[in-house]
């Protein structure tokens, strides 16, 4: 009952930690599922229509459901912690965007036992997500479980922006902020402004669906390339809502384990910002082929190049951090080190594609899965596994086990370049995307062969990380407040777990690396800014959990509404009820909250009263 209460942000970052790593799963057997089906020429382990589906969730689950909730579970976690703030701006409204994320994803999850998968592929063009292609209710379950899960994304991307802006500790100016919560703070940026357009999208196609909208129906005077400028307008800017904060992540893991300030903090943090704006400017890159014709292709082409430049600019600034440093090669490190040529790869390749004419070839092959692929598992994935190596201590009181952590290094990191290196030369061969078979003699087969090879050894991978969680948390929490003793920026000033109220007192912060230049100075602690008193703490409830319950009944109930009529429409206004009933019940009873009184944070710090 206290998880499914709590509005404590720590606990929150956890949930989302443990169901983005639950969907990670998933998309990753769907992945292995993928790998085996395409190991051999003209190979029959899943059935066409099943490969399809496959795509198409693996996908979804990957992008959605996962990497971007064990982004916000980092981000909650860690944000509050770094800028001094005793919890997020809204703890409820935080609290109901983890639990609309997560019923929107068992909703999306549920059409495998229901039996209608979406199966349009993950981008789910129109006219194939149209009824006219998809009879089957596999692109409602897309649609309505995507919605759900947009708006706990989109209120939690509002939370951090307000968390950010107005709760720093005093002495914490916008230029004295980790890059962790810069690339925080540019990513709710992003998702304020992209998630709408996705919204749109989804609510048009829904209409086309329930009600004959015809939005994408070009025999009814709609356009089909019109679903790929909204679904792209929300697309490409989604690849920098997920990979900045990985990008924050590799700059506090560097700089921490180089023993150094990270170098051109300014230009990193003006370099996040550009990145932010221009990843507006480019989504017709992925539309080179559909006839826009020179002058829009010409000039997506050098928008797309221009972003080479931001992201140059932080590569070479890891680079000249860790130079002269004083490097320790923990795990965390060492997936920080290895995403840097990793991602370089990605970004290579990426203005590769940028080139219209030669996009014209590249398009539609392996080439392009093997780039995103780069971009998004060596780069996101590398990043999340170091910041889990990093911060789990302060998250769980408990330091992950090294040995097995350099397991899981070599065998996904192998198993990664194995996977993904040989599938840009599939695609330079002519092996197109989303195709079930081949046929023998092409060319083809012994390059499937390593890259199935590679993905199996990453799945090895990811096993041995859960070996190393499950052995970890039999362990007694004994993690210093500082457990790996270079610690820079405030979360490592309190105790690993954080208490409850995060700060006892509201730290003062002096510069840059706050936690750093007080050690340089011989401080065993932060200079508080008030003296030790009773902290106000908001109230946990089960009203959230219950808002997300009601929009996943109404969005099962209006899903069914063409083919169950009205018992489908009672459900989903029943479902609708029991939200705004929840909302009412919100507004209309005062809650206060509580406090922690003096003796208590007395006791915690080990002080006698």
């Amino acid at each position: 009952m206290d998880w499914l209460t709590t509005v404590d942000h720590k606990k929150i970052g956890i949930m989302y930690l443990l169901a983005g790593g639950f969907f990670f799963l998933i998309g990753g057997l769907e992945a292995i599922l993928i790998r085996l089906q395409l190991m051999f020429p003209q190979s029959e382990v899943v059935s066409a229509q099943f490969y399809n589906e496959l795509i198409t969730m693996h996908g979804t689950t990957m992008i959605f459901l996962a990497a971007m909730p064990i982004l916000f579970g980092f981000m909650n976690a860690i944000i509050p912690l770094q800028i001094g703030a005793r919890d997020v701006a809204y703890p409820f409204v935080n609290a109901l965007g983890f639990w609309t994320f997560f019923f929107g994803g068992v909703l999306l999850n549920i059409s495998f036992i229901a039996g209608s998968v979406p199966d349009a592929g993950w981008t789910m063009y129109a006219p194939l997500s149209g009824t006219t292609y998809t009879e089957h209710f596999g692109t409602d379950y897309y649609v309505i479980g995507l919605q759900i899960s947009g708006i706990g994304t989109l209120i939690g991307g509002i939370n951090f922006l307000v968390t950010i802006i107005n709760m720093r500790a005093p002495g914490m100016t916008f230029m004295r902020m980790p890059m962790f919560t810069w690339a925080t703070f540019i990513t709710s940026a992003l998702i304020l402004f992209a998630f709408p357009a996705l919204t749109v999208g989804l609510a048009a196609l829904m209409f086309d669906r329930l009600f004959s909208g015809n939005f994408f129906d070009p025999s009814a005077g709609g356009n089909v390339v019109l679903w790929e400028h909204i679904f792209w307008i929300f697309g490409h800017p989604e690849v920098y809502i997920l990979i900045l904060p990985a990008f924050g992540i590799i700059s506090e893991v560097v700089s921490t384990f180089s023993r150094k300030r990270l170098f051109g903090y300014s230009s990193m943090v003006f370099a996040t910002i550009l990145i932010g704006f221009l990843g507006f400017m480019v989504w017709a890159h992925h539309m080179f082929t559909t006839g826009l014709g020179p002058i829009a292709n010409a000039l997506f082409s050098v928008a797309t190049m221009l972003i080479a430049v931001p992201t140059g600019i932080k590569i070479f600034n890891w680079l000249f951090t860790m130079w002269g440093g004083s490097i320790k090669f923990t795990v965390a490190n060492l997936f920080a080190v290895g995403f840097i040529p990793t991602f370089v790869m990605g970004g290579v390749t990426g203005v590769m594609l940028s080139v219209a004419p030669a996009d014209y070839q590249y398009h539609d092959t392996y080439f392009v899965v093997a780039h995103f692929h780069y971009v998004i598992v060596g780069g996101l994935v590398l990043g999340i596994f170091a910041g889990l190596h990093y911060w789990w201590p302060k998250m769980f009181g408990r330091v992950l086990s090294e040995k097995l952590g350099y397991w899981t290094f070599w065998t996904f990191y192998i198993g990664f370049h194995l996977t993904f290196f040989v599938q840009h030369f599939l695609g330079l061969l002519g092996m197109p995307r989303r195709i079930w078979q081949y046929l023998d003699g092409m060319g083809f087969n012994t390059l499937n062969f390593i890259s199935t090879i590679g993905a199996l050894l990453m799945g090895v991978g990811t096993i041995l990380f859960i070996i190393n969680i499950l052995i970890t948390m039999r362990k007694p929490k004994t993690a210093e407040n500082d457990p790996w003793k270079d610690g820079r920026t405030l979360e490592w000033t309190i105790s690993s777990p954080a208490p409850e109220y995060n700060f006892a007192q509201t730290p003062l912060v002096r510069g840059y690396d706050a936690w750093w230049l007080e050690k340089m100075e011989g401080n065993s602690k932060m200079t508080p800014v008030e003296p030790i008193g009773p902290i106000h703490m908001p109230s946990p409830s089960i009203l959230p959990f219950f808002m997300g319950l009601g929009l996943f009944i109404a969005g099962f109930g209006f899903m069914y509404a063409r083919e169950f009529g009205v018992v489908s429409l009672v459900i989903g206004i029943a479902g609708l009820v029991i939200t705004f009933g929840c909302m009412g019940l919100r507004s209309w009873i005062d809650d206060h909250g509580f406090h922690i009184e003096e003796e208590e944070i007395l006791k915690d710090q080990g002080v006698k009263a």
